[in-house]
């Protein structure tokens, strides 16, 4: 190919490479933070890992409020055999024993939360044929024992409750390891988000500059031909215009990868494309410090969990002093029995049947046992008292480092977008200059770097706003941009 043809060329080349990277932009699709939140709370494995602890959680209480209503049971032994020979000392002879029998047993146990007694109603039923060596008889029949039964504990802490409420407390805490990891991925998601989108920008910024640069081209190359300018400056266009074009390739490929890295972070599909549509629109956003500080200490979920620790070691301290101590155990039973060869005649000359029995543990020495141990719980229970007085500390200086900062990103804002005005007027006037012949390449090329410089931080400015917005949305759990608060989340799906 002829050399002067070369150049001419490339420009077309790169006109056509322009024109097709916009039709493959125009088909691919928008994705909003929104969209992208909700594939990676649905995809990501430490949120699924987070979501199957929850549903754990929440069956296990399911499982203990069950298991305090009322359980039915029925045990049946259809037939049993037995034969013994044996010394009965009332008769001081050996005697021979064979007893056949069928039962079933039906009971209904109901816990009493309340007292932590288990109240229980049970009914035996069955058939006995037995034979006695001794006085050559065979005893048939049916028979029939009801009994009403109460057991309860006393002199001693409700091991229900406390197993229930251990089980509501563990459920509210896996709800907020829940919230604060969906928390955490939404500002991971946002990173990562707006990293594309700073690759986005700084590939459309680099497009532009491009673009310039080739205009710039076309003006020198009529220069030179036309003999107005020196062949120097051709050069001079050309090392520009190849500089421009490999800064232009260059953001195309961190393009890519910043939208292969997203994929990854969030469970997307490798093969999905997709072009990101942020609202990168900053408001003034008015904050009130006070107001900001008092919704982080009453919402933040560290400190609720902090408060459920103590709770918890609480518990553990009635279990200590429940070690070696004097409790005892109140039984009681009536019922009614009947026997009779006829099934229908069980209860034709029924017998009452009552039992009342106390027991009780008295403990004598332990050698210190029960006192030390106390007293270490007591010294957990000290230090996470301590640790929340410190997790309380450490929001408050974070609620007020983010506020700091976020003034100062305001302030940055509007300098970087009065920067990004003045470097673009002074790249306009400069290119009229350029195209006068008033000024070489080399310095039109030093302004257009000037101004891709400020365009990129114009967009990191905003980015960073927009992050330090989100993480005092974390801070607080309260959202200053729509002034409502951050509820956590309840429960989730299977």
């Amino acid at each position: 190919m002829n050399k002067e043809l070369r150049p001419a060329a490339g420009i077309i080349l790169s006109c056509f490479l322009l024109i097709f990277n916009v039709s493959v932009s125009s088909s691919q699709k928008g994705l909003t933070i929104g969209e992208a939140m909700q594939i990676a709370e649905n995809n990501s494995p430490n949120m699924k890992r987070t979501r199957l602890n929850l549903i754990r959680s929440q069956e296990n209480l399911n499982a203990q409020n069950a298991a305090l209503k009322s359980q039915f049971s029925l045990s049946v032994n259809p037939i049993g055999f037995s034969q013994n020979r044996e010394f009965n000392e009332l008769i001081s002879e050996w005697n021979t024993t064979r007893t056949t029998e069928s039962y079933g047993l039906f009971t209904v146990s109901q816990p009493i939360v309340l007292t932590d007694a288990v109240l229980s109603l049970t009914n035996r039923f069955g058939y006995t044929d037995s034979y006695s060596e001794f006085t050559d008889r065979t005893t048939k029949g049916f028979s029939n024992r009801l009994s009403l039964n109460l057991n309860q504990p006393l002199f001693t802490y409700n091991r229900t409750k406390l197993q229930l409420k251990e089980l509501q407390l563990a459920l509210e805490n896996a709800q907020l390891n829940y919230a604060i990891q969906l928390l955490a991925l939404e500002k991971g998601v946002n990173q990562a988000y707006y990293y594309v989108y700073q690759q986005q920008q700084s590939l459309e910024i680099a497009r532009q500059a491009y673009q310039n640069m080739l205009q710039s081209y076309e003006v020198i190359k009529i220069k030179v031909d036309a003999g107005i300018s020196a062949r120097e400056e051709m050069f001079q266009a050309e090392l520009n215009l190849a500089s421009s074009k490999s800064e232009y390739e260059n953001s195309q490929v961190n393009y890519e990868n910043a939208k292969d890295d997203f994929k990854i972070i969030i469970g997307m599909s490798l093969y999905d494309d997709f072009i990101v549509l942020p609202n990168i629109n900053v408001d003034t956003v008015k904050i009130d410090i006070s107001f900001a500080i008092d919704q982080g200490l009453a919402n933040r979920m560290e400190l609720i969990q902090s408060r459920i620790n103590i709770e918890t070691t609480q518990f553990d301290l009635i279990r200590i002093k429940a070690l070696n101590e004097f409790k005892g155990n109140l039984g009681l039973s009536v019922g009614l029995f009947g026997d009779n060869e006829k099934f229908g005649n069980v209860y034709e000359s029924p017998t009452d049947n009552e039992s009342i029995s106390l027991s009780l543990s008295i403990p004598l020495w332990d050698w210190g046992e029960r006192r030390s141990r106390i007293k270490a719980t007591e010294a957990n229970i000290e230090s996470a008292n301590i640790s929340y007085e410190e997790e309380q500390n450490d929001i408050i200086l974070g609620i007020r480092q983010v506020y700091r900062n976020l003034l100062n990103l305001r302030n940055q804002i509007g300098i970087a977008q009065q920067n990004v005005k003045n470097a673009r007027l002074t790249y306009d006037l400069n290119l009229e200059k350029y195209k006068n012949g008033d000024l070489t390449g080399m310095d039109l090329n030093i302004y257009q770097n000037q101004l891709s410089g400020k365009q990129l931080s114009y967009t990191n400015s905003l980015i960073s706003y927009k992050l330090e917005l989100l993480n005092l949305k974390i801070q607080t759990l309260y959202d200053f941009e729509k002034k409502e608060p951050v509820t956590p989340v309840k429960s989730v799906n299977k």
